[in-house]
């Protein structure tokens, strides 16, 4: 099985290009940085892997539109390998993730100065805390379905 699943800021805006064909199809290209788990090694200055990904058709247009130097998302997809010659004959080898989804993981508020997308106008609950989420009213403990 072949399947990853990422949460990382983009490095810099995405480069999107379009096929050239009856229908163009949107291909765009980013680099995730990805937060290394556990512990950080103090003798190395890298806490964070730069992952490749390339989306296309409508996960393309949507990279476009939405996504922007430091948009906190997360992706799934898939791992592709591939080679090619470049103009000098040296054989360059490419590893890429195939974005199937991705997804805000953060409100535009919430990052600091990354762009992401917010639903506009949407109001908040009357009955919000500060942090955002609205109280439980008094004795419904008996009708929710977890405890």
């Amino acid at each position: 099985m072949n399947r990853v699943i990422l949460i990382g800021r983009l490095t810099r805006d995405p480069d999107v290009r379009y096929s050239q064909g009856a229908e163009p199809l949107a291909i765009a290209r980013y680099t995730l940085a990805v937060d290394r788990r556990g512990r950080r090694d103090t003798n190395s200055d890298q806490s964070a892997d730069f992952i490749s990904c390339v989306a296309f058709g409508r996960n393309g247009e949507f990279a476009e539109k939405y996504l922007k130097q430091g948009t906190k998302i997360a992706v799934t997809g898939r791992i592709q390998t591939g080679s090619y010659t470049n103009k000098d004959g040296n054989k360059v080898y490419t590893t890429d993730v195939v974005v199937e989804d991705h997804e805000f993981v953060e409100s535009k508020g919430s990052s600091d100065g990354g762009a992401s997308y917010q639903a506009a106008d949407r109001p908040e609950p009357s009955n919000a805390s500060a942090e955002g989420f609205m109280s439980i009213p008094e004795g419904i403990e008996n009708d929710l379905p977890f405890k």
